[in-house]
């Protein structure tokens, strides 16, 4: 039987990496293969996963990493007994297709996995979720507009961004290592989630290698016009109020809170801010007329808040192409998001408005013309647009022919 390994930090559901990743290996099973997943072993919140588990490290591996990383900015050099032994666990189990998605989370030492991969003959998928295997630090650059990364990361002006390191600058070494490590490859595909990182990639020194575009997927069954959204208006005490509806799994800068804070001044009696995420610190920190929900694996209930609110507003300074438009819209609601990376890139006339990066009043202004047409006049288009190009078995599908294709000129 064909066997499948994927690699990423975490494996929760409430993480976008960790349920595409079950969501590939459940559709893999289907057609027949082995899936196993190797996962973060010092992550907590592991939640029942139909594919086999491979924990690498533990706690303690994790923290130690941790503290390696912020002491010498060597992120993904630490971790050497754990991926020693997850090694020779690949070497036992002899996959047939590795797919990576992330490889920084302090649990992997990506100098012992390369120097393996390298030689192993194994076909290697990356799905690029952010930008940190082809930069010498950050996970991203553009909300500091950064592009030291197309030819020489040096004097990073990002390093108390994660991978934070708060005595030393290691960009350039890193970089370097980077570039003859994850070049050595010799039958690697990199798959990029939206047209934008391809762009990108296709100016960083792994402009050479094999691409593909596959778009994220979502369950369509789950992300649907909720008939609870009544119930979840009740809960959180939203009453017949506009909802400004904002979801993401950590909160910050980057992500757009300062602009909903911004945002919340502005607001007229009947409209009211809701945020998904945030933690206990920034609960206790939001102005009234925010409501603030912990981040939630029950992807039921988020559904049912997608379907209370009249947009998803995404005010992201730096993203590749955000599943949580992909929901917004597949629940009926349109989106409204900044000009920004992919984001875009499921935002058009029938699904929401694009708005430039920080205009804070124009993003009010572009939900300001949604309430005034009402929901009801974007609620089908939207519904039909995700039907026609969001579908996760559509966009999974195009992982499985590719490793098929993998397989077949072995």
């Amino acid at each position: 039987m064909k066997k499948l390994l994927q690699i990423n930090p975490v494996i929760r559901t409430n993480t976008s990496t960790g349920r595409i990743m079950q969501e590939i290996g459940e559709l893999a099973m289907e057609d027949g293969w082995e899936s196993y997943i190797a996962y973060s072993g010092g992550r907590d919140g592991i939640k029942p996963c139909k594919s086999k588990l491979i924990p690498v490290g533990g706690k303690l591996s994790v923290v130690l990493h941790g503290i390696w990383t912020r002491l010498t900015d060597r992120h993904g050099r630490a971790s050497v007994v754990a991926t020693r032994r997850f090694v020779k666990k690949i070497k036992e189990l002899q996959p047939d297709v590795i797919h990576i998605h992330n490889i920084h989370g302090y649990f992997l030492n990506y100098k012992i996995l390369f120097e393996y991969l390298a030689h192993a003959g194994i076909p290697v998928i990356w799905t690029v979720h952010d930008c940190w295997l082809y930069t010498g630090h950050c996970n991203h650059y553009a909300r500091v507009g950064c592009d030291k990364w197309m030819t020489q990361c040096e004097s990073c002006p990002q390093m108390s961004a994660f991978p934070a390191s708060f005595l030393l600058d290691n960009s350039r070494r890193n970089y370097n290592d980077k570039k003859r490590l994850f070049t050595s490859i010799p039958d690697l595909t990199i798959v990029t989630v939206s047209e934008w990182m391809r762009g990108e990639m296709s100016k960083s020194f792994l402009k050479d290698c094999r691409y593909k575009v596959i778009h994220n997927g979502i369950d369509l069954e789950v992300f649907k016009e909720s008939a609870d959204s009544a119930d979840v208006r009740d809960k959180y005490g939203l009453g017949d109020k506009h909802v400004i509806l904002g979801v993401t799994s950590i909160w910050c800068r980057e992500k757009g809170l300062d602009d909903f804070i911004q945002m919340s001044s502005l607001l007229q009696e009947d409209e009211v801010i809701v945020l998904v995420g945030v933690n206990d610190k920034q609960m206790a920190a939001l102005p009234d007329n925010v409501t603030g929900i912990p981040r939630t694996e029950n992807v039921r209930q988020l559904a049912a808040l997608y379907s209370a609110a009249a947009a998803l507003v995404n005010p992201t300074w730096q993203d590749n192409y955000p599943t949580v438009n992909l929901e917004a819209i597949a629940c009926g609601t349109p989106v409204i998001t900044y000009r920004t990376g992919g984001s875009v890139e499921s935002v058009n006339e029938d699904t929401g408005f694009i708005v430039e990066q920080g205009d804070v009043q124009g993003l009010l202004d572009a939900f300001r013309k949604i309430k005034e047409a009402g929901k009801n006049a974007y609620a089908s288009r939207c519904r039909k647009y995700a039907v026609e190009h969001f579908g996760r078995n559509d966009r999974y599908r195009e992982y499985l022919e590719l490793y098929q294709s993998k397989i077949s000129i072995r």
